[in-house]
């Protein structure tokens, strides 16, 4: 799983030095096309655990993890943090999903630059990834293509209220 290399090059550098590759990841963040966009830059997609507006899409498609996310580029630290996790869990399967730490923070070394606002907001995206990615594998939302519907709100869910 990528993500233990991106967690390892960022806890083997200083903090400064850390989030400036944080920033760096963050410029590397796939935009949205535009039907994409319409499904996950929605109220029930945010995470509500971050001050900085961040909107998640978890999908399993043929047995591995996929990501949509947006974060706005007025937030480069958040943002970095996002496509941390969007390219080092991207294919990854629920196994490996689960051998995750729901608190990265300690692991990349930076718990004092970035404080507890960032850490609570980071334990938030974890967790939705992992309670996304077990709702849809246990609801049978297992296909090939990625679902056209909002997080938690898959095919055979009901519509929200």
């Amino acid at each position: 799983m990528k993500l233990t290399h991106l967690v390892s090059e960022l806890a083997d550098a200083e903090p400064a030095d850390a989030l400036e590759m944080l920033i760096e990841m963050g410029d590397g963040l796939p935009e949205l096309a535009p039907e994409r966009s319409a499904v996950v830059v929605v109220p029930a997609c945010r995470i509500q655990e971050c001050q900085s507006p961040v909107y998640l899409k978890v999908a399993i498609i043929d047995g591995r993890l996929s990501i949509d996310a947006h974060v706005p580029e007025k937030s480069p630290t958040v943002r970095g943090l996002v496509a941390m996790l969007v390219e080092g869990l991207s294919g990854a399967t629920l196994a490996e999903l689960e051998s995750v730490p729901d608190d990265l923070l300690p692991a990349l070394g930076l718990e004092q630059a970035l404080g507890m606002q960032r850490r609570h907001g980071l334990r938030g995206i974890v967790a939705r990834i992992k309670r996304e990615a077990q709702r849809e594998a246990s609801t049978g939302a297992i296909r090939g293509e990625p679902p056209v519907s909002v997080l938690g709100n898959s095919r055979s869910d009901p519509a929200p209220n």
